[in-house]
């Protein structure tokens, strides 16, 4: 085996230790574009994760799937897509899974961008090649997908969902300092430099916060591009319960205190 084979290879069993991961069908980067990694954090996702990673690999990058725990067939319907498919033996957290897929990436020398992706069949593939453009002008390190940017890209969203957002968007400008429109919203691209110093150690939602607090803590500079999310009755059902809503802004103050 190679070296650098080897040293991949020892740089994935410590990941894999740090996070008690299984290895599912895994391969190196094989596709045109082997430079970008596509990052899906999925939690009981068996219901749609099937479309959402068709979707996915009809673009030339590569996809790592983190099931995070999940009790439902959500990692045996990845495995059924050729991407590349992390689990961890119980669930962590979407930030957890995020810090587990962003390391994988990272191992292969070829990676020059990463971008996150949910799950739950809200985000539009379309989207992705948005956020990589902003990042290839070399003018920033960070491309935060808005879905407030532009009239009409919350599609469907309720009003308690968007009253929590506009909160958190208000809360994140006194924390960080950051100007931003839209603050939890897991669509976002990094160049490889960036995602290497961002270490998410809040597991669950406040992750989210705790990426924008390190952007501004580390200077990186960034950008916001204007993305369309779609509420659907699968996402509202699962998370535009009332508790998700007070626990984003629980998870916001709990990790600035």
């Amino acid at each position: 085996m190679l070296e650098g084979e080897s040293l991949q290879k020892a740089q994935f069993n410590a990941i894999a230790q740090q996070y008690t991961l299984h290895l599912g069908e895994c391969s190196p980067p094989m596709k045109e574009r082997a430079n970008v990694w596509i990052v899906v954090p999925a939690y009981n996702e068996a219901q749609v994760i099937g479309e959402v990673l068709n979707q996915l690999c009809q673009l030339p990058y590569n996809v790592v799937v983190v099931d995070d725990g999940s009790v439902d067939h959500t990692y045996q319907r990845a495995l059924d897509f050729p991407v590349t498919v992390l689990r961890h033996v119980c669930n962590l957290g979407q930030g957890a899974a995020l810090q587990t897929g962003i390391e994988y990436a990272l191992l292969f020398p070829e990676t020059e961008f990463i971008v996150t992706f949910d799950s739950d069949g809200q985000h539009g593939r379309d989207s992705i090649a948005q956020l990589l453009d902003s990042l290839k002008t070399g003018n920033y390190d960070v491309a935060l997908g808005s879905r407030f940017l532009r009239r009409g890209d919350a599609v469907n969203i309720n009003l308690r969902k968007q009253l929590t957002l506009k909160l958190a968007i208000l809360l994140t400008r006194i924390t960080t300092g950051l100007k931003l429109t839209d603050t939890h919203n897991g669509l976002r691209a990094f160049t490889a430099k960036a995602a290497a110093q961002i270490k998410i150690k809040q597991n669950r939602m406040a992750h989210a916060s705790e990426i924008l607090s390190q952007i501004s803590e580390l200077k990186l500079r960034y950008c916001e591009i204007p993305v369309t999310i779609t509420y659907t009755e699968y996402s509202k059902v699962k998370g535009q319960k009332i508790v998700q809503s007070i626990n984003i802004i629980w998870d916001m103050l709990r990790s600035h205190l």
